[in-house]
């Protein structure tokens, strides 16, 4: 279009794989756990965008400048205050849960990110987030966000048993793991319920929320689901294993993607790393948590895990370990051997 600036990307935007989160409350300790996890497997510099409440900020930088040289040199991170561009700031944060509304205004808050990986705080990575951030690539032309679906059988999806309003695909999608091309989410106008025309992200937001408010469960998950509904060609649906939760296991294994190669990306939710309802999503985060970052991976990571793991069979989750495992050690044996080969690079200069 004319007029229109093109953006100049900074060379460490270029080379950086962007994540944000949003964290509230007593979210801290889980987030830094997701952040830990990130780092621990990724290959490529990560930007951190972390949106948290006043209070919390010096938590956070004090925690992450006490990780290892070595892994804070992988990262760079940002903090923001939770902001809400239009509407009403209190009615925002009053949605389902204390500031989860604030990733609705990523795009308009992150100006100078074209392409960005949100996630949920009770989300661990199990391999490289280089590989999910490869996903944006088998974007078609009008796809500018990716998720996975809320639940792979519809007649015990909770969107088609009881949604009051329009919702994405059968079963509605689940926005804990969201990839998102901000540029494209800028400009593109949007079809919906409210006007004939089309509508920017930012205009569309706030009347859409006033007019299902009083229909909507899980806040800004269904307004995304109402987005997605009226603009299904925008929406890129990854299979479950890049957003799996207890209810991929505990009725029963109904994820495939996750027994053919996997979980590639654990989301706790339902409160599960905290209570005994699902020790083996609990084993996973507390060895994540636990691991002391410079030990080997196998020996401080992955053996405890399998004897965690051990506990848990008489749980229908605990029932298929090699799920929860089989990424977790394809990546360890990668970061070994990425480990060896520089190591035995470097001394064979000599």
């Amino acid at each position: 279009k004319p007029g229109e600036q093109k953006h100049p990307k900074e060379p460490s935007s270029l080379q950086c794989m962007h994540l944000a989160v949003v964290a509230c409350g007593d979210r801290l300790e889980e987030t830094l756990i997701m952040l830990k996890s990130a780092v621990l497997f990724s290959n490529s510099r990560l930007c951190f965008h972390i949106f948290a409440e006043d209070s919390l900020k010096p938590e956070f930088e004090k925690k992450l400048k006490e990780w290892p040289s070595s892994y804070t040199k992988k990262f760079e991170s940002n903090i923001y205050p939770i902001t809400f561009s239009v509407g009403n700031a209190q009615e925002w944060k009053k949605l389902f849960k204390p500031c989860a509304a604030q990733r609705l205004f990523l795009p308009v808050i992150l100006k100078d990110v074209d392409s960005l990986l949100y996630v949920d705080t009770d989300v661990l990575f199990l391999r490289p987030i280089d590989d999910i951030w490869h996903l944006l690539r088998e974007f078609n032309s009008t796809q500018l966000a990716a998720m996975a679906p809320e639940h792979e059988i519809p007649k015990i999806g909770w969107y088609s048993r009881f949604a009051r309003h329009p919702y994405y695909g059968t079963t509605g999608v689940n926005s804990g793991v969201m990839l998102m091309n901000l540029t494209r989410i800028r400009s593109t106008q949007f079809k919906n319920s409210l006007i004939p025309g089309g509508l920017t992200w930012e205009e569309m937001l706030y009347p859409l929320y006033q007019k299902y408010k009083n229909y909507i469960t899980w806040g800004d998950q269904d307004l995304l689901n109402i987005i997605f509904y009226f603009n299904p060609e925008c929406l890129y649906v990854f299979p479950c294993q890049w957003n799996y939760r207890p209810d991929h296991c505990m009725y029963g294994s109904n994820c495939r993607g996750a027994e053919d190669e996997g979980v590639s990306i654990l989301h706790g939710n339902r409160g599960v790393y905290h209570d005994d309802k699902q020790p083996t999503f609990k084993a996973l985060y507390e060895v994540i948590r636990d691991f002391p970052f410079e030990d080997n991976l196998f020996q401080s990571l992955y053996y405890p895990l399998q004897s965690k793991f051990l506990d848990t069979v008489h749980t229908l989750c605990g029932r298929i370990p090699q799920v929860f495992l089989k990424q977790i050690e394809k990546t360890m044996k990668k970061v070994y051997e990425n480990r060896v080969i520089v190591y035995l690079g470097a001394n064979h200069r000599y």
